[in-house]
């Protein structure tokens, strides 16, 4: 229930992050052709989960409580495109190329297939 409590309040945090970055992006930018708001999201938590996870590998800096608080409540709410990018890093790091290649072709045909299943679907109701 402890684990629960932190990833929650981490969520929370990280979920208003977003929507502050996001949409002080899109107002400083002015632009709808391209979602730079959540471009800026995604690429800002791949940054600080690559920082975090190298900093957690090589010095052991976060405690279990600490880990989850930051990687699954901060930044999972903030981005689980994050999440995707240290996997997806990890796996080419681990010498896994194929399967590295494999998680992004297949994430990104696989999600791109849901969310237009789903619209399909939306339209259907």
């Amino acid at each position: 229930m402890h684990n629960i409590v932190i990833i929650g309040i981490g969520g929370c945090i990280g979920a208003v992050l977003r929507y502050l970055v996001a949409g002080a992006v899109h107002a400083l930018l002015k632009t709808v052709a391209f979602p730079l708001g959540t471009m800026t999201v995604n690429v800002v938590g791949c940054l600080l989960i690559g920082l975090g996870g190298g900093l957690m590998e090589s010095r052991q800096l976060f405690s279990p409580e600490w880990r989850a608080f930051i990687f699954v409540g901060i930044l999972g709410s903030f981005t689980t495109f994050s999440t995707f990018g240290l996997e997806t890093f990890n796996l080419a790091k681990q010498g896994q190329w194929l399967t590295s290649f494999g998680n992004v072709g297949f994430s990104l045909a696989l999600g791109l297939v849901a969310v237009f299943t789903g619209y399909v679907l939306s339209r259907m109701i």
